[in-house]
């Protein structure tokens, strides 16, 4: 294993990232106060006083398959490393057998096409399908481009498909409803070999949240249900010591979250 790669049983994740983000905390978190970032994150905070929001994806080998978890934003001004990313470690996107998406986000489905193509020839492509009805609704749909873009084609392509709750992607890969940031936001449960991991998608976006875990992004759809859905599975992942992949924490997103002087923290392996 390397410093971008790990293991759970037989299962292997190697992080990739499609670049990233810089921008104010309170942009972001608008419940949040750039006091409370100095006092308490301040080692988040960059010179001038922004966070770093990583656009990440994983690369996931199971059951002889290997699998995209999220495919990034694809900049329009060619920005975005993801492809670089995974050529450089290893990762062959005509190997690429399934593409999941944890929800339908702009940053989670940038690369499912490449100029009007499947960036990922040899895969079909797996969609929450409460997100599915959620974003194909006329008044919802008119105003989400990247779902016109990057999503309805492989429908017209058939090589999409709908993943209903509970979803065995493998052996050892399950979805979990995480709902809130989006409608059908889901998350992947790893089991194999004794081992269990979680990939996290947007259930969280910094590891200011472990602590601060009422804090939603603006861009949550139900804030309600998000932040009862953060608590609920940072209480568990923490209690029961789970290993997790986030994309939007620093490289390589890998790490627990554990409790440290009364407070619950992100703590990075």
């Amino acid at each position: 294993m390397s410093e971008h790669s790990l293991s759970i049983g037989n299962v292997e994740l190697v992080s990739l990232t499609d670049g990233g983000m810089g921008p104010a905390p309170t942009d972001v978190f608008p419940d949040s106060t750039m006091d409370i970032w100095r006092s308490e994150f301040p080692e988040m905070l960059d010179d001038d006083g922004n966070i770093r929001l990583r656009l990440g994806s994983l690369a996931v080998r199971s059951a002889e398959k290997l699998i995209i978890v999220d495919t990034g934003m694809q900049f329009p001004d060619s920005s975005g490393t993801l492809l670089t990313d995974m050529a450089e470690k290893g990762v062959d996107r005509e190997a690429v057998n399934l593409v999941v998406t944890t929800h339908l986000h702009p940053d989670h489905v940038g690369w499912n096409l490449t100029n009007g193509e499947p960036t990922f020839p040899n895969a079909r492509y797996l969609v929450p399908k409460s997100d599915w009805d959620y974003w194909t609704q006329p008044d919802v749909l008119a105003n989400a481009a990247h779902v016109q873009d990057q999503v309805l084609p492989l429908d017209k392509l058939n090589i999409l498909d709908l993943m209903e709750d509970d979803y065995k992607i493998t052996n050892d890969l399950t979805t979990v409803a995480t709902p809130g940031h989006t409608p059908g936001h889901v998350s992947i449960v790893i089991v194999s070999n004794g081992e269990r991991g979680f990939i996290l998608g947007d259930v969280a976006h910094s590891p200011a949240q472990a602590h601060r875990t009422d804090w939603n992004p603006g861009f949550d759809i139900d804030g309600e249900t998000s932040q009862k859905t953060r608590h609920a599975t940072l209480d568990q992942l923490e209690t029961e010591g789970i290993l997790v992949a986030s994309g939007h924490f620093p490289a390589p997103g890998f790490g627990k979250f554990v409790r440290d002087a009364g407070r619950r923290i992100w703590q990075g392996v």
